[in-house]
Parts: structure tokens; C-alpha cells; sequence
């Protein structure tokens, strides 16, 4: 299987030029281990899923684009597709598993995306489906290498606005970030920079599929008990190849530590973070990651996305801040 490479990525970046926001590097909280934060929150649709979208359509070419464009998501790359197709004047179709976060579903048909909403078990069938008898260029969220290597210019921006970092700490749910992230780690600074995936414990398939060296996949039963709704899918056959070859390790944390580090993200660094979102900086402040003292920019934290719902935030910060 053919993995994307630095040259991938570096031309997604050339192309994602002035498309995306290219996101600081900003202090973690004051209390607690020394980190930085990439805050991928600060994106126009609230997420780092903007990159990988924006190149793939970008590189469709225009018999495929004017057909329009489908994809399968919870929120976070159905509000990027939707956002990138508007850009390029082409029509955008979002397959959607109920219960998603109306916040997100909203923000889909605010960007003039049709929603199709269908059971969680079905939403790759039914996407697949619709793309086959509508004609329309099917974007994975993940499982695609145009959008990994969109992903990867994360990775790229973080090595390139701070030399020193040793350590960079990313979520994962269908593997698109840390596939992406990791290539970038791996070609641009070989062994000098590690590469850390979080979960949560109540979707740890890519947890375990690493372990076992072969691609668990967990029924949305089990990974829907998380709050991190952003990350409830499971890997694809390509990312876990990008993971298993590149990846320097993976750990996952609790839903009392994911909540934690949403309201201290919020109150201590001013960032909203999206459960999924905060994954990265629940695994630093419970100490699953260590971290070099003294040193806040060695180890760089992904906020990979601030789509929170509001209602939850408020629970959060009334239990937790």
C-alpha cells in the first residue's frame, strides 16, 4: 500500500495557501506540565479537517467538481467540505449519523450543504450509495490520501514555528491527523521528533489495532459511550498502514480526563475544545505523555477542533472549572 510522502504534503501546503489559517503556536495552560497548544479551533469551521478537505477538492478535477461532492461525517469534515465546496462553487452533500451534535449539523446547512441523516452503522453505505446513483466525487474524512496529506501540514507548521519541539501529542479518531502529522515528523526531522495518538478509552480501536499488529474495528455501540464524538469512528485500512509505520506510540485517557481538559483549556489558555478536540492536552495533563520541565516548546499539544455544544460546555465548566 502506497503512503503519503513529505513531497504530498509540502504540496498540499503550497496549495492550501491563503485557503486555511496557518494556526499559532500558543502557551498551554499556567498550571500543570509545560506544553504548547496548536489551536486547529481557530480554523473558519472550528477544525483542522478544513486542510484536508479543502485538498481534495482542490485536486478533483472539474468534470468531477461540477457534479458535486458527498462525504460521511459527525460534524467537523462535513462543516470543511461544505466550507471548501462553497469556495470552489460546487454542491455539497453530508451524510450524517443521528445523534450527532446539532451545533454541527446546523453549521453544515449554514454553509449550504444538503444533510442527510441516517444510523450510525449505515453512514458509509448510504454515502457510498448516494455517490454511486448522484454521481458525486465521494470525500472520505479520512480514508484518502489527499486529505491526509492535507492534515499533514499541521505537522508541517508545527516543525517549521518551533525547531525545538521533541514531542507532538494528537488525537485520533479515523487516523487522518496522526497519519498525516506522523509522515511529516517521520520525512522532515527522521528520529528527532516523536509522533503521540490519544483516545479515548471508550474508543480505543486504534489502540488495540496497533496492539494485536492488524485493524480492529469497534461497532458504534461501543465508541458512541464517548463524550469525544469527534473521534467515535475507527481506523481505515490506509491509516492504520500510516500508523503502524510511523506512529511512536499511542494512549488513551478517561471521559473525567477529557472533560478536565476541556474547561482547562478553556480557563487556564482561553481555548475552547471540542472533547475531541482536547484529547492531546487530556493525555499531558493526566500525565500519560511526559513532558521536558522547563521546556514548553518541546512538546506541542493539537486542539484539533472547537465545535463543542454549547449545553455541554456549560456542564463541563459547572463540574469541572
Amino acid at each position: 500500500m502506497e503512503l503519503v510522502t513529505e513531497d504530498d504534503i509540502r504540496a498540499a501546503a503550497a496549495r492550501l495557501r491563503g485557503e486555511i489559517v496557518r494556526t499559532p503556536l500558543t502557551a498551554g495552560p499556567a498550571q500543570g506540565p509545560p506544553f504548547l497548544l496548536k489551536p486547529e479551533s481557530l480554523q473558519p469551521t472550528g477544525a483542522f479537517k478544513l486542510r484536508g478537505a479543502t485538498n481534495a477538492i482542490a485536486l478533483l478535477d472539474p468534470a468531477r467538481r461540477a457534479s458535486g461532492v458527498i462525504t460521511h461525517s459527525s460534524g467537523n469534515h462535513g462543516q470543511a467540505l461544505a466550507h471548501a465546496a462553497a469556495r470552489f462553487g460546487v454542491p455539497c452533500t453530508v451524510v450524517v449519523p443521528e445523534g450527532a451534535p446539532k451545533v454541527k449539523v446546523d453549521r453544515m446547512r449554514a454553509r449550504g450543504a444538503r444533510v442527510i441523516m441516517v444510523p450510525p452503522d449505515r453512514r458509509v453505505e448510504v454515502a457510498e450509495e448516494t455517490s454511486r446513483a448522484e454521481r458525486l466525487a465521494l470525500i472520505p474524512p479520512f480514508d484518502d490520501p489527499t486529505v491526509i496529506a492535507g492534515q499533514g501540514t499541521v505537522g508541517l507548521e508545527i516543525l517549521e514555528q518551533s525547531p525545538e519541539v521533541a514531542t507532538i501529542v494528537v488525537p485520533v479518531g479515523g487516523g487522518g491527523l496522526a497519519s498525516g502529522v506522523a509522515t511529516a515528523a517521520l520525512t522532515v526531522h527522521p528520529h528527532r521528533v516523536r509522533v503521540i495518538g490519544v483516545e479515548p478509552e471508550l474508543a480505543a480501536d486504534a489502540a488495540e489495532s496497533l496492539e494485536r499488529g492488524r485493524r480492529v474495528a469497534w461497532d458504534p455501540e461501543r465508541t458512541h459511550r464517548t463524550m469525544a464524538d469527534g473521534v467515535r469512528v475507527c481506523l481505515s485500512d490506509l491509516t492504520f498502514e500510516h500508523l503502524r509505520h510511523r506512529l511512536d506510540g499511542i494512549v488513551t485517557v478517561t471521559e473525567d480526563e477529557i472533560a478536565r481538559a476541556v474547561a482547562h483549556l478553556a480557563l487556564g489558555a482561553r481555548v475552547v475544545a471540542e472533547p475531541a478536540g482536547a484529547l492531546a492536552a487530556a493525555a499531558i495533563l493526566a500525565g500519560r505523555v511526559p513532558t521536558v520541565p522547563g521546556r514548553p516548546e518541546a512538546t506541542v499539544a493539537v486542539v484539533s477542533g472547537g465545535n463543542i455544544d454549547p449545553a455541554l460546555f456549560t456542564r463541563i465548566l459547572a463540574e469541572h472549572g
